[in-house]
């Protein structure tokens, strides 16, 4: 039985690259309906670098999400109990 209690994001064979990354935020799903303006983004990606939660510069180990994707879309919020760093995008 293998005793590794790591997330399998945190494995190499696991690993996402940058190219990956820009891929799936070219994709429609990321259009402007569904995607906060630049500046909010901005603003999210500086709070998460913050975070002590934030992996590997990329992974949030409260929920395992990618901080480049979910921070761009609106209705996503930060997961962080209590006080979370940013909240969901409401115009």
């Amino acid at each position: 039985m293998n005793r590794d209690r790591s997330c399998k994001g945190c494995r190499d064979e696991y690993q996402v690259t940058e190219e990956q990354i820009i891929r799936v935020l070219a994709s429609p799903m990321f259009s402007e309906g569904n995607s906060v303006p630049e500046s909010v983004y901005q603003e999210r990606l500086l709070h998460c670098k913050e975070c002590p939660k934030l992996v590997g510069g990329y992974t949030c180990s409260l929920c395992g999400c990618i901080v480049r994707i979910t921070a761009k879309l609106k209705e996503k919020c930060c997961p962080l109990p209590g006080t979370p760093m940013w909240q969901s995008f409401i115009e």
